[in-house]
């Protein structure tokens, strides 16, 4: 796995050394071995090299990486190039469509949000091959919720995107006052329609972000063709 760099190393520091992440280091060399796990293990902590620690503006809460060939290159909901969008993230589009007018691109890669301070982290940061969820439990959770307090103790205003019960259920982390916490049901084709459609978190987080002085996220993800 590359290492994790500049402020979020100095920040995720700690962890590195307790017997948890000791031991998901150990389980990962033998699960990479032996079979096939998403994201590529260069790709792992793309979510932190992608959007540095002071740089973060907004977070985007996912669950673990997609599971199908190609997919997943550890940025929550993203996929790579060239890859179909898969159902939740055409949802996402969707309500950015209705919210601001946004034009449904014909890719899923959101490295351009990564860029700009969206931190886009998933609970669980490996996954094997056409098994979801197979490495829950396995001491991410730990490593993620570590990182979750890291932000909400950043003293300066952040917005927090929590979508369906696993994502609200890390609210319980966040009591920064400082913080604007947005919570829906995740844009799933089988829960969106019970309130991620017209949640406005789009516009909602731009707004934020004015208010505090901070540039706006440009949401618009271009086509490649």
């Amino acid at each position: 796995m590359p290492p994790i760099q500049g402020e979020w190393e100095k920040a995720l520091k700690p962890e590195f050394d307790k017997e948890y992440y000791v031991n998901l280091y150990k389980k990962l060399v033998s699960e990479y071995r032996q079979f096939s796990v998403f994201p590529p293990k260069q790709e792992i902590f793309n979510a932190y090299h992608f959007t540095p620690l002071d740089d973060v503006k907004v977070v985007i809460l996912g669950q673990d990486p997609y599971h199908d060939v190609g997919q997943a290159h550890g940025l929550c909901f993203s996929v790579q190039k060239g890859i179909d969008i898969p159902p939740s993230l055409k949802n996402i589009y969707e309500e950015l469509h209705n919210e601001l007018g946004c034009y449904i691109p014909d890719n899923g890669y959101l490295e351009k949000w990564a860029r700009q301070g969206v931190f886009l982290l998933n609970a669980v940061l490996t996954v094997r091959a056409h098994n979801p969820q197979s490495h829950q439990g396995i001491g991410w959770e730990r490593f993620t919720d570590a990182t979750i307090k890291i932000l909400n103790d950043q003293d300066r205003p952040m917005v927090f995107m929590l979508w369906g019960k696993s994502a609200i259920s890390k609210k319980e982390l966040l009591n920064n006052p400082k913080h604007l916490i947005l919570t829906a049901p995740h844009p799933s084709p089988l829960s969106a329609y019970r309130g991620f459609f017209g949640c406005g978190h789009f516009k909602k987080a731009n707004d934020f972000l004015r208010e505090n002085g901070l540039r706006e996220i440009d949401w618009q993800i271009e086509n490649i063709k």
